[in-house]
């Protein structure tokens, strides 16, 4: 039993907004008062905030360990020593898992969601998951150009669409549904991709209009916790903004998030300026549709690892000369993936743009419930890169110096200098805390009120934000200790969330030919037991 007195608590969730008041912990949870506490820290002067959730990032599974063996300099990046209470590890972009856990407990997340899991290497992405201490997690299955939701999409079969979802979600340990630049996967195995909304799927006859409608619609059928998660087709192009409006156009009320958004921003380009900043238009659209909501995939200058299951652009990446290595790759009926290290330079105009736009989203989209921070880890940058986000964000006067350094024609190119807002830290536990448990469905996350998970962090008071978020005094997991003075001391295992599953009807007397027919592994191999990565939570549908 602990109370953690006095601090200054930030929990949007409870309506706390630096309000002095204890934070009381008993048998892993947070509860209304303790007559007799065993432990008791003075937080007189700390902000207390709950443990950090990621919505986003990419720490698990074959593409990631890919791009551990493809970067072997990244390993001399961060390299970290056994102690007595921590194991060995290394990496900076794409840290072991050993190192995943640490780093992002040292900041004060205790949640973190891996964005792309094929549903046939999900063995691989728990094995991760599951020796990646501290942090719970859970995983997004791959479904936008799967075989099989393509083709029931055609036929226009919704209840078997359901089931068969139903079935993968629960066969691959997955939390929810993401969707990977829409018909373009499926379109790379005939070396093409899609530009439009309206643009064919070869082999299918549908296009990505009908892939994300169909899908945005079964997800709020079938209740997953989780909004459909979404990458819209045309990351990275210039002038992809008519494309992003026009997909968030087809949310008409539902729930939808659209990750990294930054990357979909791109207004076209005029003489002199390859591409234009499109944040405004795309910030105006958040604001006016409280069912949606975005991810920025913030950039951050220096060494990056792009790794997603958009395989043509990342083909395309490495075409224009965006790294020295490269690996594409096809997951049999399901999905592809490629990976290209890159380097964003604050010299680049491209790469300028790009961190700016970011910055434009933050600052544009009014409600802090609505826009989460990510790198996109590791495609923009590392998670380490938050606290220096949040101080980017927090302290107007450090974010003009680090703009005043960047090519006259980015700033330009963005609405950038008309933007004097700062965040209150306030805005910030939303950001990163409440919000995107919200969205996830993750009811003991995020906040501190009393029935919530003990993932408890105490911040000293700095000038120095990214200093201040980089180095809680402590992080408690679940009431346990972990980390103290900015060192792990004690590394639990966390625990996987999976939703509940309502309904669906057995698929093997359809599904079991097919597999043998085409895939590379028999159906009753397939599905991961749930003994594989134990403990899990489920959580409740919508």
């Amino acid at each position: 039993m602990l109370r953690i007195k006095g601090g200054r608590v930030y929990d949007p969730k409870n309506g706390w907004n630096g309000e002095i008041r204890d934070i009381c912990i008993k048998d892993g949870k947070i509860v209304e008062d303790l007559p007799a506490a065993e432990e008791v820290i003075d937080a007189t002067g700390l902000v207390v905030m709950a443990g950090g959730v990621d919505i986003h990032a990419h720490i698990a599974g074959p593409k990631v360990n890919t791009g551990r063996v493809i970067c072997p300099e990244d390993h001399r990046r961060d390299p970290v020593p056994r102690t007595a209470r921590t194991r060995s590890g290394s990496g900076f972009t794409t840290p072991s898992t050993f190192v995943t856990g640490y780093r992002y407990a040292q900041m004060g997340y205790t949640s973190v969601f891996e964005a792309a899991m094929p549903p046939l290497e999900a063995r691989h992405v728990h094995e991760e998951l599951a020796d990646t201490p501290i942090l719970d997690k859970g995983a997004l299955v791959l479904v936008g150009n799967n075989h099989f939701v393509l083709s029931f999409i055609r036929e226009g079969d919704r209840e078997r669409l359901k089931d068969y979802l139903l079935w993968v979600v629960e066969a691959s340990g997955a939390y929810g549904l993401k969707v990977v630049n829409p018909g373009g996967g499926a379109n790379w195995r005939r070396h093409s991709n899609v530009r439009g909304l309206d643009d064919a799927v070869i082999d299918y006859g549908v296009t990505p209009r009908q892939i994300i409608e169909t899908l945005l619609d079964v997800n709020e059928e079938l209740g997953l916790p989780h909004a459909l998660h979404l990458h819209c087709n045309n990351l990275g192009q210039p002038g992809n903004l008519p494309t992003t409006l026009a997909t968030m156009d087809l949310a008409a009320g539902r729930r939808l998030h659209i990750t990294h958004l930054q990357f979909h921003a791109y207004g076209e380009g005029k003489k002199g300026y390859p591409l234009l900043s499109g944040a405004e238009d795309l910030a105006a659209v958040v604001n006016a549709n409280p069912n949606i909501t975005i991810d920025v995939g913030q950039v951050v200058f220096g060494p990056a690892t792009t790794m997603t299951a958009d395989a043509p652009l990342q083909y395309e990446l490495f075409q224009k000369g965006g790294g020295d290595r490269w690996v594409n790759k096809d997951v049999e009926l399901e999905t592809g993936s490629g990976i290209v290290p890159i380097t964003y330079s604050p010299k680049s105009f491209v790469g300028a743009c790009q961190w700016l736009i970011g910055l434009e989203l933050f600052l544009l989209i009014e409600n802090p419930e609505q826009v989460f921070l990510t790198t996109d880890h590791p495609n923009a940058g590392p998670f380490t890169a938050y606290p220096q986000i949040i101080r980017l964000l927090m302290d107007r006067d450090y974010r003009e110096e680090r703009i005043a350094q960047l090519p006259k024609k980015a700033v330009e190119a963005t609405g950038i200098k008309n933007l004097q807002r700062k965040y209150t830290l306030g805005e910030i536990a939303a950001m990163t805390r409440s919000g995107p448990a919200r969205v996830l469905g993750l009811e003991k996350k995020g906040h501190l009120g009393v029935g919530a998970d003990a993932d408890v962090v105490v911040y000293r008071p700095q000038a120095d934000y990214e200093a201040m978020f980089a180095n809680p005094l402590y992080v408690f997991k679940e009431g346990q200790l972990v980390v103290q003075e900015g060192q792990i001391v004690a590394a639990p295992r966390g625990k996987t969330f999976v939703p509940e599953i309502r309904g669906g009807k057995d698929v093997t007397s359809w599904l079991a030919p097919q597999f043998e027919q085409f895939y590379s592994i028999a159906l009753e191999n397939y599905p991961v037991d749930r003994e594989w990565f134990s403990p899990w939570e489920v959580v409740p549908c919508k």
